[in-house]
């Protein structure tokens, strides 16, 4: 039997190919048959040459939701049929960051089609994908297949906005970058009660979405001076600061809008690049830095919640969609300023 997969042969070397359909083999086994997978910037940058630490060939996607094909002889919570969505992320269990809830540091952990541990596994930009019964969950009557893959970068946002930066009802919020996972943080913000929630990029199209998903106020920092517009609209400074654009100028401009106390979240960022921080400053600012990467079974599961409940209308994210044999098209489609979240569908 065979299937058709984006294979990655190199930096921009992408080619579909029929490949064997991967077997169960282990007893803790489900081979899922992806109904819809998403395409995050992590991919492109794959794809593109833009992330170096990719292995070739692979098979990247990891923003995954689809049907049980198949199951191990161990597996006994999910059968053929099962509508499921995947955690990207596997993990051991028995570790000590497991067993205190860290499940993303895991030691002996796995990825599919991502970035992180060093066992990373082909992932959803194929018709089938192999994973393990621990990393699926159980996919929402009321959430279709393509909301349901937008549950991982949900779940970050949740983990990031929402357990890291301990936002709190009332508190006034800055989200830099506005693409998918800013407008995913804006929504996680708003349904937390948020009260001024303001959205930051350079991109007209990206403020619109966001002020879909509950942004109160919009700045367009190529036409205006942020930190300016922003204490114009909050004069006492931010509560909480999000960065969710991944560049380099998102953190300057996040470090840059600190007042006494404030939270600010490095998010987006995963490229290895330098900013400048005043010790002395950021003694006496008391400002608390936190960081996020990544989903655990509790983000995960608050973010399945978040979707089945409707707090978060994730439907209004996805602007296009591909069949997997038009992904060229989608890929380079992650290049238009005029995009939000893009599912490949199998």
């Amino acid at each position: 039997m065979k299937m058709l997969a984006a294979v990655l042969h190199g930096f921009n070397d992408l080619r579909l190919e029929e490949l064997p359909i991967p077997e169960v083999k282990e007893p803790d086994d489900v081979l899922v048959r992806v109904r819809a997978c998403g395409i995050c910037a992590t991919d492109y940058k794959a794809i593109r040459g833009i992330r170096r630490n990719v292995s070739f060939p692979s098979i990247q996607g990891h923003e995954i939701s689809g049907e049980v094909a198949a199951t191990g002889s161990a597996v006994k919570h999910f059968r053929e049929g099962d509508a499921v969505i995947v955690q990207p992320l596997g993990h051991c269990g028995i570790c000590n960051d497991c067993r205190v809830g860290n499940t993303h540091y895991c030691r002996n952990s796995f990825v599919l089609g991502g970035d992180g541990p060093p066992d990373v596994r082909n992932g959803g930009f194929a018709e089938y994908v192999l994973t393990k019964e621990h990393t699926l969950y159980r996919k929402p009557e009321n959430v279709t297949f393509d909301e349901a893959a937008i549950t991982e970068p949900l779940a970050g946002a949740w983990k990031g906005v929402i357990r890291h930066s301990e936002m709190q009802l009332g508190d006034d919020v800055v989200v830099v970058g506005t693409g998918s996972i800013g407008s995913l943080c804006i929504a996680v913000a708003r349904a937390a009660g948020a009260a001024k929630l303001i959205a930051v990029d350079t991109s007209d199209f990206a403020l619109r979405k966001a002020v879909e998903f509950g942004a109160t106020h919009t700045v367009n920092c190529s036409k205006e001076d942020a930190k300016a517009r922003i204490y114009d609209i909050i004069p006492e400074g931010p509560d909480l600061v999000v960065e969710a654009a991944g560049s380099i100028e998102a953190v300057r401009l996040m470090v840059n809008l600190l007042r006494r106390g404030t939270r600010w979240n490095v998010f987006g960022i995963t490229t290895h690049e330098k900013f400048e921080l005043d010790g002395g400053l950021a003694h006496f600012l008391e400002a608390r830095m936190d960081s996020s990467f990544g989903t655990t079974t509790t983000s995960m599961i608050k973010a399945i919640k978040l979707l089945e409940s409707g707090l978060v209308d994730i439907s209004k994210l996805i602007t296009h969609r591909f069949p997997l044999a038009k992904i060229h098209e989608a890929i380079n489609l992650m290049e238009s300023p005029n995009r939000s979240k893009i599912i490949v569908n199998s």
